[in-house]
């Protein structure tokens, strides 16, 4: 079975340092390992990156092709300036869930607008870090 690819943009990598009162004191260590044992039990695996780049990120998602079942991303800002992740997305053939772990619509108007949203099958935000749970159970209703 092929794995799903759970794709973190710019910053994720100081979950639990930085702005712990928007996104909490949870590291992204943290939500990796609660995500790998949820999708142990039910009965997925993960694959699990984070990447400050637009250019990276967009080089997963298409190496994605084919390889993941489906795609949990978070694209942090890039949610609300990048196209290029946007047409990787639609370039994907399974299922995408994005997810935010604070509530974007709640925040500065310039976050209320994302790309991503375009392509993605549901959005998830607001709820933290349970956030990826959600999403992580949701794919796999999708995928069953």
């Amino acid at each position: 079975m092929k794995p799903i690819l759970i794709l973190n943009g710019p910053n994720l990598n100081l979950l639990g340092l930085r702005q712990p009162e928007i996104y909490g004191h949870e590291t992204l260590a943290d939500v990796e390992a609660r995500c790998a044992a949820l999708a142990l039990e039910l009965g997925h695996r993960i694959e699990f990156r984070q990447s400050n780049h637009e250019g990276e990120i967009v080089t997963m998602i298409q190496a994605a092709r084919g390889t993941a079942a489906a795609i949990i991303i978070n694209p942090a800002a890039y949610t609300h300036t990048s196209v290029a992740i946007l047409d990787a997305l639609s370039a994907f053939e399974g299922p995408v869930i994005e997810v935010h772990i604070s509530n974007i619509h709640k925040r500065e108007s310039f976050r209320h607008h994302s790309y991503v949203s375009l392509r993605a099958e549901g959005v998830i935000a607001g709820c933290g870090t349970e956030g990826y749970l959600l999403a992580l159970r949701r794919i796999t209703s999708l995928l069953a």
